[in-house]
């Protein structure tokens, strides 16, 4: 299984997303995706206390470590592959976390557009 092209939404390589923890389909630091990647997990966003009860409400606990699967649980500031349709169902909700454009794969663009996607870019 190997990862489509790592290009970002502004057309450049994609930068790295986070190794702390380490996030990705991958598990590899990039949001990179596949064909196996089913959520689209391409956004590259910045928790926070909103967006992870948000997540938390809706079926999605990424606050709650899960030793388990070597999950220590997300907290805010932290950096993390979001599947495009949750960005984009936070969006809709008002709540959506920051994005880091250059480290958000190509892909998410069939999902959410630029210009949304834009409106969250995290300085």
């Amino acid at each position: 299984m190997e990862p489509d092209d790592s290009i970002n939404v502004l057309g450049n390589p994609l930068a790295v997303c986070g190794t702390d923890p380490v996030t990705g389909f991958f598990r590899d630091g990039h949001c990179n995706t596949c064909a196996a990647d089913q959520g689209s997990h391409t956004v590259c966003a910045v928790m926070t206390a909103e967006f992870l009860a948000f997540s938390k409400y809706v079926g999605n606990d990424l606050s709650t470590p899960r030793p388990e699967f070597r999950f220590a649980g997300l907290k805010p500031g932290d950096s993390w592959c979001l599947c495009a349709s949750r960005f984009l169902q936070a969006h809709d909700e008002g709540c959506a976390p920051q994005v880091n454009l250059a480290a958000t794969h190509q892909r998410a663009l069939e999902i959410v557009s630029l210009e949304v996607l834009r409106t969250h870019a995290a300085t």
